[in-house]
């Protein structure tokens, strides 16, 4: 008997996974169709971008108009930030106006940048 009630009792087990599994509406299943044509498309867009930019690597003239990079901070500009850096971490570093310790790493860099272009040193105008 308890053999009897266990075979029935996975019989209706496996009968409910199969009718709880529905297929795709018809909605469902356009969407998935439209996804297969978007993919398909995205792909033959990629390889005409692909060819494109195997040409564009080619020509020498593009990299021949770039001008060489220079500094855009000089060395001093940098001596300035670290020691402004090794006073915040040492706990010496105070802002301006208001006299408070300084903790932020971001703000120990920004002293450093502004003493060094009060001392006419290389560095790039502040961002507004």
């Amino acid at each position: 008997m308890a053999t009897k009630k266990a075979s029935k009792k996975s019989a209706k087990k496996s009968s409910r996974k199969s009718t709880s599994r529905k297929s795709p509406g018809r909605k469902a299943a356009k969407k998935t169709a439209a996804r297969k044509s978007v993919k398909r498309t995205s792909s033959k867009k990629t390889a005409a971008k692909k060819s494109t930019r195997s040409t564009a690597r080619k020509s020498p003239a593009k990299k021949s108009s770039k001008k060489s990079s220079s500094r855009k901070y000089s060395p001093s500009a940098g001596k300035d930030v670290k020691r402004e850096m090794h006073e915040m971490k040492r706990g010496r570093l105070k802002s301006g106006r208001s006299g408070k310790k300084v903790t932020s790493r971001k703000q120990a860099i920004a002293i450093g940048l502004s003493e060094a272009r009060k001392k006419g040193k290389k560095v790039p105008k502040k961002k507004s």
